[in-house]
């Protein structure tokens, strides 16, 4: 057989990967000419099949040192493609070195800096390439590409308009298949523009004239790529709204819901995402794609629907590959993929051994997988394996660069030279779907500028990236300090002397408060090593008892919220509240003494924690709170788009710590010597003495092995999961001297005047009329549920259920039209309660043959109604709203 190398370079120059892989194993069986190795190791990365990728690539280096020069630019397209770009580069400057005429060398060294951010060096090589030989497709569309990354848009729209010229003259020789290719490539450049230079109506004209002429799958495709150009420029918004346009006419297509799905997803709009994601899966529910993306949506909120999504999608990868001998690559990719997102879930639910069994699994099939290095080495820092995880990220290096950096920095493995911090810092400011910067990775570039000294350079990072992700934040201080200032009015001293002891004698619970960043995973640490004590880290037990109480209220149609609504709790639903909680936490350690939530936001919920356990133990950590808010806007929290929305703007961050320290002096005042307040500076001075008096403070023995907290074996998933696998430093101390100069907005926002609007409260003097007069209804004991349905609505007069209870009261009586009258207010309240509906329709059919008079005079409530021994039993109790389980509440 002829050499038919030439034919197989044309092919990998014309993107017929997929031919490639085919005719080129083939011709390697014949001929035994290794020199069609790096083109098997190209095709196959570009068909996304790592395993004969890397099996190819390894031959490849077998017989790199008998490669002539084309082989070798062979060989460094493939490193190109496999994202060994120095590698790469090194190679092509060799060969340059030796052959100055190479133009195809020069050509992929071209593409190789592009991909780098090396614009001007790039253009210049791909405008020698182009003198040389003017034909090649390609290398016009790099040279676009290289003049766009510039913003030279005249440029480049000329460089665009030249290769459409070329795949005019060209048409007839090239494949159908690369012409295409080549046309959506061109495509998507003056896309790039338009949007660039905000040239929206060429783009609207333009895609119009694209929809007549493509298929759906192209024009989706396009599509889909003009919402990502609106993406890099941070125009979410925009591009959500282009794609729900074009839902309307490719209503079934899944890509546009995908990528629907991810927009919303991008700015924290988790709700949104899952339900678009919802939708997609009833149109396509063997979507492997969109189940893992659901997973995705809910990874961070609600473990149990992510890994049902998680499982959903292994388990159709899994029939797709095993019902198929010869899958292909994308079929086996989707399921190392899901099988990851699944050890993402167990790793996010706190099941270790089984996440880290997954992983590996993945790893085994597929070696090069990078989400599942990189997922394996976060596990590892969660478990304090430290040079475990390093090890995971350094096998990402060369995949994921920025990923894997960004892993091994938050390990504390800073790169060593300047030189390739200022590299990643120019590709995580290349543009992508998330927006104009990868703000996640400025975030540990900052810490890696802080570690070198440069104290300017590390803050200009980290500012940049805090205001591109407070874009999508929809924290308002605002409402956080009206919200501070309702929680000291509704638990106030009066509160509790009213109300003494009617919840739980428990003291399982303890509690560990404070800003975040203050100290308290390292306070959890030291106490969690003691025998009888058990660090459970951050529960959500109080926020979700607290979403609980809120949906209750908004199910009945109160009109009330937490914490308004503490004084409606009754001491027999507190108790069920109170016993829900040590059920939960009991779970975790059924023998401890004690059981440790270390939530730091729960400084605003020490109030209803002292209502459900009056003995409860809480430990406030202190800690100067110049040095809290220098940690704080250096962390990138995942919780962002919840609590931690403040932690993003310096002057937030110090009306934050204003809130924080008003709240604390207020729990003080209302419970005087029972809350332990601990600074974090004496605990890095003094370790030993701080120790002793947590301990003493929980009435436990001295352990001297609380001492070396940092060799617990916990798994730690905050941000301080480095920092507390390390013996006491102290270089965590006065640190916000470095940033000094920058932090006139904290000071300003940590010394404004607190000022908070009237509190309007509606105060009961008694809980539980509701559920009250609801039991008295089911006992037919119309008179006393008439006095508890009015009493409630003499001080809450828009409670949509006590005016339907009290309208079924005069209902059974016989007083129709009252009792319509109140259950249509009712439905009006709260006008998703179908079967309220139903009753009326019910009620009205009774009118006409009623004896009973229609109306009935208003009854004063100081005194209850007298029986009204005439009454109708209509049958309505089936209806009646039923308060019988404390699950109602806490969930």
């Amino acid at each position: 057989m002829q050499n038919q190398l030439p034919i197989f370079r044309a092919m990998a120059e014309h993107m017929q990967y997929s031919e490639l892989c085919l005719k080129g194993e083939d011709y390697l069986a014949q001929t035994k000419d290794v020199r069609i190795l790096p083109l098997l190791t190209l095709a196959y990365v570009h068909e996304q099949d790592q395993e004969q990728a890397e099996y190819f690539h390894k031959k490849t280096l077998d017989y790199s040192s008998n490669y002539d020069l084309d082989s070798q630019t062979d060989m460094a397209a493939a490193l190109i493609a496999m994202r060994h770009l120095e590698q790469a580069q090194n190679t092509l400057e060799n060969i340059i070195q030796q052959a100055p005429q190479h133009t195809v060398a020069k050509a992929r060294l071209a593409h190789c800096l592009l991909q780098q951010g090396e614009w001007v060096r790039s253009q210049q090589l791909f405008e020698q390439a182009l003198s040389e030989n003017s034909k090649r497709i390609s290398v016009y569309i790099g040279l676009s590409q290289s003049l766009v990354q510039q913003q030279n848009y005249t440029a480049a729209t000329n460089a665009i308009n030249q290769t459409r010229q070329r795949i005019d003259q060209q048409t007839n020789t090239l494949p159908k298949e690369t012409v295409t290719s080549y046309r959506r490539i061109c495509d998507s450049i003056i896309i790039h523009i338009w949007a660039a230079t905000e040239q929206y109506e060429s783009v609207e004209e333009y895609l119009a004239l694209k929809q007549s002429e493509l298929n759906e799958e192209d024009f989706v495709e396009l599509m889909i790529e003009y919402s990502t150009r609106l993406s890099e420029y941070d125009h979410h918004v925009a591009a959500q709204e282009t794609i729900r346009r074009y839902l309307k006419l490719f209503n079934k297509n899944s890509k546009l819901r995908l990528r629907l799905s991810e927009l919303a997803l991008i700015q924290g709009f988790f709700v949104q995402a899952a339900l678009i994601t919802e939708k997609a899966i009833q149109l396509d529910k063997d979507n492997i794609e969109l189940w893992v993306q659901l997973a995705h949506t809910h990874i961070h909120r609600h473990n149990q629907d992510a890994r049902k999504a998680a499982e959903k999608a292994v388990e159709l990868a899994t029939k797709l590959v095993k019902n198929n001998p010869k899958a292909d690559a994308k079929d086996r990719f989707q399921l190392a993929s899901a099988k990851t997102t699944l050890a993402q879930v167990e790793a996010s639910s706190g099941f270790l051994d089984i996440a880290e069994s997954l992983f590996k699994e993945v790893l085994e099939s597929n070696p090069g997988f990078t989400q599942a290095h990189q997922g394996l080495g976060n596990l590892k820092m969660q478990q304090g394996k430290i040079d475990e995880a390093v090890s995971y990220f350094d096998n990402v290096k060369h995949a994921d660069p920025l990923s894997a950096y960004a892993g091994l920095i938050s390990a504390r493995q800073f790169p060593e030279d300047e030189e390739t911090l200022l590299k990643l810092e120019k590709a995580a400011q290349l543009p992508s779907l998330e927006g104009s910067v990868k703000s996640s990775i400025l975030f540990h570039l900052a810490a890696a500028w802080h570690k070198l000294k440069d104290y300017k350079h590390a803050f200009e990072l980290v500012d940049t990236a805090n205001k591109a992700s407070k874009r999508y934040l929809s924290y308002d201080a605002k409402d956080h300090r009206q919200y501070c200032a309702r929680i000291r009015y509704a638990f106030s001293k009066s509160l509790y002397q009213a109300r003494p002891d009617i919840c739980s004698n428990s003291s399982l619970p303890v509690f560990i408060v404070g800003m975040p960043r203050s100290g308290t995973t390292l306070v959890e640490q030291i106490i969690s090593r003691h025998s009888k004590v058990f660090g459970a880290g951050e529960l959500g037990i109080i926020p979700q008892l607290i979403q609980g109480l809120d949906r209750w209220e908004r199910h009945v149609g109160s009109g009330r919220e937490y914490p308004d609504i503490v004084d409606d709790i009754s001491p027999e639903q507190g108790v069920g509240l109170a016993n829900e909680v040590l059920k939960e936490l009991t779970e975790y350690a059924p023998e401890a003494s004690y059981i440790v939530d270390k939530l730091p936001h729960n400084f605003e919920n020490i109030g209803l924690i002292k209502f459900l356990f009056p003995r409860a133990r809480i430990i406030s950590v202190r800690r100067d709170p110049r040095d809290i808010a220098i940690s704080n806007y250096f962390t990138d929290y995942q919780a962002k788009y919840d609590g931690m929305g403040f932690a993003y703007d310096l002057r937030e961050i110090g009306e934050q710590l204003a809130d924080h320290a008003n709240l604390m002096d207020h729990w003080h005042r209302t419970f005087p010597g029972e809350i332990l307040e601990i600074n974090y500076e004496d605990v890095v001075d003094d370790l030993e003495g701080s120790a002793r008096r947590l301990l003493a403070y929980l009435d436990l023995r001295w352990e001297s092995k609380v001492l070396d907290f940092n060799k617990s074996k916990r798994s730690v998933k905050t941000a301080s999961v480095w920092q507390v696998r390390q013996p006491i430093y102290k270089t965590s101390k006065e640190k916000w001297r470095c940033y000094e100069p920058w932090l006139k907005p904290l000071i300003e926002g940590t010394n404004a005047k607190i000022v908070t609007d009237p509190i309007k409260m509606i105060s009961l003097p008694k809980p539980g009329w509701l559920t009250d007069g609801v039991d008295h209804f089911h006992n037919k004991d119309l008179d006393k549920a008439e006095f508890c349905f009015k009493s409630m609505l003499h001080h809450n007069p828009k409670h949509a259920a006590c005016n339907y209870m009290l309208g079924l009261v005069y209902i059974e009586r016989g007083y129709i039209d009252d009792g319509i009258e109140l259950v249509e207010k009712a439905i009006e309240l709260a006008p998703w309660q179908k079967p309220w509906q139903q009753d009326l329709a019910k009620a009205k059919t009774l009118k006409d043959g009623s004896h009973k008079p229609q109306k009935k005079s208003e009854t004063a409530i100081a005194q209850p109604p007298t029986a009204d021994t005439n009454g109708i039993t209509i049958g309505l109790s089936s209806t009646i709203i039923e308060i019988t389980d404390q699950d109602d509440l806490a969930n």
